[in-house]
């Protein structure tokens, strides 16, 4: 598969729209696979929505590299593989790099483009490019695209500097421009699905961005790449066919595309509704309802109360249901956020706030306190949340002990009640950790 590693020196370079953009732009006679390196929903909702074909993320935290290999050996179908960086080519959580862009692109043997933000930069980012060189020379940097360009005379200061002092072709220029800007809120970009006109949105980007690089060099440069040997993915036998409602919508979209896949290949038929305008939820055997952003789309959730009802009449009654972060906040009694306070669902006795702060965020270690289904006795998983639940009752029973993070309440994570777990802290199907066989197996075992 020929492929390319989109890095940049730090976050917030613009890498996710240049992505997006080149994504669109290949996709144009080419089929186009994407991927995204760490924890992350929102960008690969955009990659995806580009590319035609879901996103798939590679995380060192969740998987050890023979598994990563697997992931995308089994999922780099098509002409051309794109895999984006999560902040800088060479950070992470560990201080040798272990876990960096770079480790992921060394065991990928993917070639990386750099994406450098080139504001208030002209000859300076030829020391930075040749830092960026020498500090690992296991990496291969194949090219630079310059973003968010000046103007053609800052442009030409820009090329004459690196091709003055350094060996890095540039693949291309691209300036400021209005059609770029992608909003961004506490979570980070906004999503696919509350931009209206999306699909000419992602043209407009696929267009400016495809128009500014040298489409040609970049898949010269994939094509460089060498073999992988492919590696199978250990895959369950399913047993008798069950129903999960997904909650997918614009409060409601935090879902990995593997986890979804799994659920599939272990037995399950997904059927997916919509909290805001569903009046009952379908008829399924479980229920799973992951993050998102409910607190931009309270009014309307709470408008919705045969919706609400329904849930909470399901779970009351023993529908097996596993909600993550926005889900668990959902099936609060309340949500509060700039000082308004909505109904929610109201099997979680508690109350989500809202806070200016994250709560919550980073990598989590949890400890299993005996859930409702068992999958593991230290789960890896991760968390990004603003929001707390106040005003839980003491005797409230926790699935987790956490061992790193915040989890709920600092101490536990995974209010369990009924046939129910709701937590803040967001997990990933892994052989290690195979939580989504167990769901099914528990949803199986009580359909």
């Amino acid at each position: 598969m020929p492929r390319f590693f989109i890095s940049a020196a730090h976050k917030s370079s613009g890498k996710t729209v240049v992505s997006t953009g080149l994504a669109a732009a290949l996709s144009t006679g080419q089929d186009v696979r994407t991927f995204k390196k760490g924890p992350d929903y929102i960008d690969p909702m955009w990659l995806g929505a580009a590319s035609g074909h879901p996103c798939y993320n590679l995380d060192f935290n969740t998987m050890p590299e023979a598994e990563l290999l697997a992931l995308f050996t089994s999922r780099a179908r098509g002409d051309i593989a794109m895999i984006e960086a999560n902040k800088g080519l060479y950070d992470g959580v560990d201080l040798h790099g272990a876990d960096s862009n770079a480790a992921l692109a060394k065991l990928l043997k993917a070639p990386v483009v750099l994406v450098i933000d080139t504001v208030g930069t002209t000859r300076g980012i030829a020391p930075l490019l040749l830092g960026y060189q020498g500090f690992d020379p296991g990496v291969n940097i194949a090219g630079v695209i310059l973003n968010k360009v000046g103007g053609p005379r800052h442009e030409a200061k820009l090329r004459a500097a690196i091709e003055a002092y350094t060996d890095m072709p540039v693949l291309g220029a691209i300036g400021k421009n209005k059609a770029l800007e992608i909003g961004e809120r506490h979570l980070g970009l906004t999503t696919p699905a509350e931009c209206g006109g999306l699909q000419a949105m992602i043209a407009t980007i696929g267009k400016v961005v495809g128009g500014s690089v040298d489409l040609e060099a970049l898949r010269e440069i994939a094509a460089s790449a060498p073999r992988l040997e492919a590696r199978p993915r250990l895959r369950p036998q399913p047993g008798k066919p069950v129903k999960i409602g997904i909650a997918r919508d614009t409060a409601f979209g935090f879902y990995y595309a593997d986890d979804l896949e799994a659920l599939q290949v272990a037995g399950a038929e997904l059927v997916f509704f919509n909290t805001l305008k569903d009046a009952r939820l379908p008829q399924v055997d479980g229920l799973f309802i992951g993050g998102g952003f409910p607190e931009t789309q309270m009014q309307a959730l709470e408008a919705n109360a045969p919706m609400r009802a329904d849930i909470k009449a399901a779970i009351e009654a023993g529908l097996p249901t596993y909600a993550e972060c926005g889900g668990l906040m959902y099936l609060c009694e309340s949500l509060t956020w700039h000082g308004e306070t909505r109904q929610m669902v109201g099997v979680v006795k508690g109350d989500a706030v809202m806070n200016p702060r994250p709560q919550g965020r980073g990598y989590t270690r949890l400890k299993s306190l005996g859930g409702l289904w068992e999958y593991g006795t230290e789960i890896l998983a991760h968390e990004f949340h603003y929001a707390r639940v106040d005003n839980l009752s003491t005797d409230t029973k926790f699935a987790y002990e956490v061992a790193r993070g915040h989890g709920i309440d600092g101490r536990h994570d995974g209010v369990l009640s009924h046939n129910m777990l709701a937590g803040f802290c967001h997990l990933r199907h892994s052989q290690a950790a195979p939580w989504a066989d167990r769901f099914v197996e528990f949803v199986r075992a009580h359909a």
